[in-house]
């Protein structure tokens, strides 16, 4: 009896590894675990990472207040502050003095609202015709929409300035927004493509079923899911229209000049009078802010949301 035991002890030890492979993986010898970084530990670096992005980005916008709101003297010191010793707004009255502001900035929002209208307009229809309809030369369609928006707008100046030359609309607010149209236009056919698509068929067809026809399906069932992206594409449509320099700077005359070209009053021969540039470039991004403060919600509601019932 005594020599069976060993026998039994024996025979018993190799079922130790098989119990712990069938509970948990054994864990091979000389190797360590990975290391899992906490919850709390990545939150924290993330937010680190978004304040070191939104003071890069945000700095220019302060400086532009910083450099508005100081004397003009203080604007050029060689040894600038952070913060502003003394604030004045006689940079704000000399930028109204200098020429006139109302003038060019009703000129820039009416151009500006003008073609995001005809934009949006006319982007909608292209855009659901292109990604709803299927037709020959289809490809070449959207192929084309991604060439114009590769043309550089410098490339076009002599060519758009002939032609406006030739249909008498140089210096005319209508040639201008012709002009805008031209790169304002295939931006927003090729985003509004995008919201579109990413919108089921099967919402259309639903409601095709239930007695509407196709232009009621859209108008009732796509339209209101298509509302945040029609909303953010006409805001980043207008803020282009809204900055553009180039054209207005080579097709408007000082007497029907924009916004923009209206800041370069600042820029003489005697140099550049920053603090006033400051505060005009200050007054000119007031109206975005103002759009921007209207419409955040639409821009980052959901495209889809609450659009099929789980």
């Amino acid at each position: 009896m005594s020599a069976s035991t060993p026998a039994t002890a024996t025979a018993a030890a190799p079922a130790t590894p098989t119990a712990t492979a069938a509970g948990e993986p054994s864990k091979a010898p000389g190797r360590r675990p990975p290391r899992q970084t906490a919850p709390g530990k990545r939150k924290a670096g993330w937010n680190v990472l978004g304040v070191l992005v939104f003071v890069v980005l945000g700095f220019p916008v302060y400086w532009m207040l910083n450099t508005a709101f100081k004397p003009a003297g203080d604007a050029i010191d060689p040894d600038p502050h952070f913060f502003p010793r003394t604030f004045t707004l006689d940079n704000f009255r000399r930028a109204l003095d200098i020429a006139d502001f109302w003038g060019p900035v009703g000129r820039s929002l009416l151009v500006s609202s003008v073609v995001v209208v005809i934009g949006v307009a006319v982007g909608l229809l292209a855009a659901l015709a292109i990604s709803r309809f299927a037709f020959r030369g289809r490809k070449i369609v959207i192929v084309g929409i991604l060439a114009v928006q590769m043309v550089p707008l410098v490339a076009m100046i002599i060519p758009v300035f002939l032609l406006l030359n030739d249909l008498g609309q140089y210096d005319r607010l209508s040639g201008l927004v012709i002009t805008y149209l031209t790169f304002i236009l295939p931006f927003t056919v090729w985003t509004l493509r995008g919201f579109i698509v990413n919108i089921p068929k099967e919402l259309e067809e639903a409601a095709m079923v239930d007695g509407c026809s196709r232009t009621g399906a859209f108008i009732r069932v796509v339209f209101p899911l298509l509302a945040p992206g029609m909303v953010a594409t006409s805001v980043y449509g207008f803020i282009q229209a809204w900055n553009e320099y180039l054209y207005a700077l080579m097709l408007m005359s000082q007497q029907n000049q924009t916004a923009t070209v209206w800041l370069s009053n600042f820029s003489t021969k005697h140099g550049t009078e920053f603090a006033p540039m400051m505060a005009g470039s200050t007054m000119m991004a007031v109206p975005i802010v103002i759009l921007f403060l209207l419409v955040q919600r639409k821009m980052a509601a959901g495209l889809t949301a609450g659009a099929v019932k789980g």
